[in-house]
C-alpha cells in the first residue's frame, strides 16, 4: 500500500493522538489468530474446499485502518489461515459489488486498483519483513523490506515469494460494469522456505510459534469511462484521484502498514501435539 505523505514527525504526532481519542495506536493489544496445522492436502484454486479449511476459524470482519476512529468498511473482509510443514495458507472472502482489476503483469504495482495485501514478520522484530499483494485476477506483487520507511528502508521490488501459489475465485464478472458481482475468493500458499533472502534465513514455524501479520484491503472509489472501463474517481474540482479506503483485519491506528509493531499475531498450533500433552 503507498506511504502517507506526512512526515514522521507528524505521523507520530498523529498516532499520539489517535491513541488518546480512539484507544487504537500504541497502547492497543493487537489482534491474534491461532491458526491450526494441517494434515491433508490443500489445493490452491480459490474455492475453499477442503476439511482443513472448514475447521479453521475465520477472523473477525475487517475494520478501518485507523480503527474505531472511522466508520466500519461498506463491504466486508475476512480471513483464515492454515499451516503444514512446508506452507502457510491464506484464504480471504472479499465481498466487492464491482469486482474490477486491469494490472495482469507481475508486479505491476497491484495497489493502484483493488487488491489483498499480506504483511509478515518472521521474528517479529519490525525489521526483515515482507509484503504481498494480489488482485481479483490473481496478478501479485511482492517485496521485501529489511528495515521500515521510517527508518530509511528501501522496497526490494525485485525480491519474489518463490515457488508462491494463488489463485481467485470470483461470484460475478471482472471488469464488467454492467452487472453488479458478489465478492471474490483468494487462496495463497507462502512457501516458509522462500521467505528469506542471502542475508535473511527462513524461519520455519514449530506448534507454539509465533509471527507478526496483518492483511489490507485497498479498495478505490471507481467511475466507469465512455468506453466501460473502470477507473479510481477524481475529484471534480481537482482532477486529482480520490484516496482509498484502507481496510484491515488488526488495526494500525495511522494510515500506514509500513508499521509492525502494530500488526496482529498469529500463533501456530499443532493440534495432534497438543493432544498428546
Amino acid at each position: 500500500m503507498k506511504i502517507n505523505s506526512l512526515n514522521l514527525t507528524s505521523l507520530l504526532l498523529f498516532a499520539n493522538l489517535v491513541t488518546l481519542t480512539t484507544g487504537f495506536g500504541q497502547t492497543d493489544s493487537p489482534k491474534k489468530y491461532i491458526s491450526p496445522k494441517t494434515a491433508d492436502p490443500i489445493k490452491i484454486d480459490g474455492n475453499l474446499d477442503e476439511r482443513s479449511w472448514k475447521k479453521a476459524p475465520w477472523t473477525a470482519q475487517f475494520v478501518d485502518i485507523e480503527g474505531n476512529k472511522k466508520p466500519l468498511p461498506y463491504q466486508h473482509t475476512k480471513a483464515k489461515m492454515l499451516w503444514d510443514d512446508a506452507y502457510l495458507y491464506i484464504a480471504a472472502v472479499i465481498e466487492e459489488e464491482h469486482i474490477w482489476a486491469y494490472q495482469e503483469k507481475k508486479d505491476q504495482i497491484v495497489y493502484l486498483e483493488n487488491d489483498f495485501e499480506v504483511f509478515i514478520d518472521p521474528d517479529g522484530d519490525g525489521e526483515n519483513y515482507y509484503e504481498l499483494e494480489v488482485n481479483a485476477i490473481n496478478n501479485t506483487f511482492d517485496l521485501f523490506l529489511p528495515k521500515t520507511y521510517k527508518k530509511g528502508g528501501r522496497a526490494q521490488l525485485k525480491w519474489d515469494i518463490k515457488d508462491l501459489k494463488s489463485a481467485v475465485s470470483i461470484e460475478g464478472t471482472a471488469n464488467n460494469a454492467k452487472d453488479k458481482d458478489k465478492r471474490w475468493t483468494l487462496e495463497i500458499a507462502i512457501p516458509f522456505a522462500s521467505l528469506t533472502n542471502e542475508h535473511v534465513p527462513a524461519i520455519i514455524p514449530a506448534n507454539g510459534s509465533e509471527w507478526r501479520i496483518n492483511f489490507s484491503r485497498v479498495n478505490w472509489q471507481h467511475e466507469v469511462s465512455e468506453e466501460g472501463k473502470y477507473t479510481r474517481k477524481r475529484n471534480v474540482d481537482t482532477g486529482k484521484v480520490l484516496p482509498e479506503y484502507n481496510w484491515v483485519w488488526s488495526p494500525q491506528g495511522v494510515i500506514n502498514m509500513h508499521y509492525p509493531e502494530y500488526w496482529g499475531y498469529l500463533q501456530f498450533v499443532d493440534p495432534k501435539e497438543k493432544k498428546n500433552k
